[in-house]
């Protein structure tokens, strides 16, 4: 009877051996399950956040080289011109262009970087289409919106370390 007793709690200590053996593996797999998931939604969220920084910086680039055509156009804006001149048709274009592109700062971009885009568009629309008093400078009539701006997407762009 006592080889039997003694056959007994071994087999229960090895039972128990087994089932502590079963339980710390589940563990040990489950946390490594979790852990490998966390740092998926890490690499996606990673993924996700280069490529809306990707699309923003397309659609900077985008405005700020449409505004320089329209800035080339307030420039060479000549002091009478018809619906039908080559520079009101190249103009009406590029602006049509600023136009769209400055909606999309809307969209993408929070309202500080849309408003400081907005000012810059008004600005470029009246120089264009009603032109500066004589002894006006278009640059110097552009240049605090258009800094403005930049530096408001900057800003967005590259935030500060935190």
């Amino acid at each position: 009877m006592t080889t039997m007793s003694g056959q007994v709690w071994v087999s229960l200590i090895s039972l128990g051996g087994v089932v502590l053996g079963g339980a710390l593996s589940y563990l040990v797999q489950h946390r490594t399950q979790l852990s490998a998931e966390r740092a998926e939604q890490q690499r996606q969220q990673t993924s996700l956040s280069e490529a809306r920084r990707a699309e923003r910086l397309a659609l900077l680039e985008r405005f700020i080289e449409v505004g320089a055509e329209a800035e080339r156009s307030a420039f060479s804006r000549p002091p009478e011109w018809e619906r039908t001149d080559d520079w009101f048709l190249t103009t009406q274009d590029v602006m049509n262009r600023l136009w769209v592109a400055e909606r999309l700062i809307r969209i993408q971009f929070p309202l500080p970087v849309h408003d400081a885009a907005r000012a810059y568009f008004l600005d470029l629309n009246k120089t264009v289409w009603e032109g500066l008093p004589d002894d006006a400078s278009v640059r110097d009539y552009l240049e605090e919106n258009r800094l403005a701006f930049l530096d408001a997407a900057r800003a967005v762009m590259n935030p500060p370390p935190s």
